[in-house]
């Protein structure tokens, strides 16, 4: 198992453990409109039925933020992003979801600000799917994320590689055509050594 596999598990289970918690929620009709039920994590309506966010962290670069209420839940992650690669990857994986949202039920098409990506539960989406199955489902998002990152970024390195590699056989091959070329040429102009008469000794002069 590699450092990276043994880091990432302790602040999966983490994660796991607090959303597991956060994810008790009950029906709570809006106290400001009629005959409607709203997530209070979003409306921001109601302070007393908000409860305290957490923030799980793996590194200055990777975290959750757990923002719990009476009816729903706000899970925003952000991505590691510890270089200018991994930076324009988590960039166009992100925003190629967010585009796809509605597919995922549960996904925000904007995230909170400060993070990569964001996911919205609410007491309907417990009652009508199992709760340990939306907690897998966030904890298999974000193996499935930052395996996909480090194998999009070997791929992009590789390609990097062999792109260099490959211009430095072109500029050899190109520098050791001008030197044949040049050493063809040099034997065609000057076929004797300089200061050697001809044989005949310029008779036919």
């Amino acid at each position: 198992m590699s450092q990276q596999s043994q880091s990432l598990r302790p602040y999966l289970q983490c994660v796991r453990s607090s959303l597991t918690s956060a994810l008790c929620l009950s029906n709570f009709a809006s106290q400001t409109s009629e005959r409607h039920n709203v997530p209070e994590i979003e409306a921001q309506t109601s302070p007393e039925v908000l409860l305290n966010p957490l923030t799980v962290a793996r590194n200055e670069n990777e975290r959750v933020l757990i923002e719990p209420s009476i009816n729903s839940v706000r899970i925003s992650i952000k991505i590691k992003q510890a270089d200018e690669i991994e930076h324009i990857l988590v960039h166009k994986f992100t925003r190629f979801l967010t585009q796809r949202a509605e597919a995922f039920f549960i996904l925000r098409r904007k995230p909170v600000k400060g993070y990569d990506i964001s996911f919205l539960i609410t007491n309907f989406h417990t009652e009508e799917m199992l709760k340990h199955k939306l907690v897998d489902f966030i904890i298999q998002f974000m193996e499935e994320v930052d395996k996909e990152i480090s194998e999009m970024k070997l791929f992009v390195s590789l390609q990097k590689y062999l792109v260099g590699d490959t211009a430095l056989t072109l500029r050899i091959v190109e520098c050791t055509g001008k030197i044949c070329c040049g050493v063809v040429l040099d034997t065609d102009v000057e076929t004797q050594p300089r200061g050697v008469q001809p044989k005949d000794g310029g008779r036919n002069k």
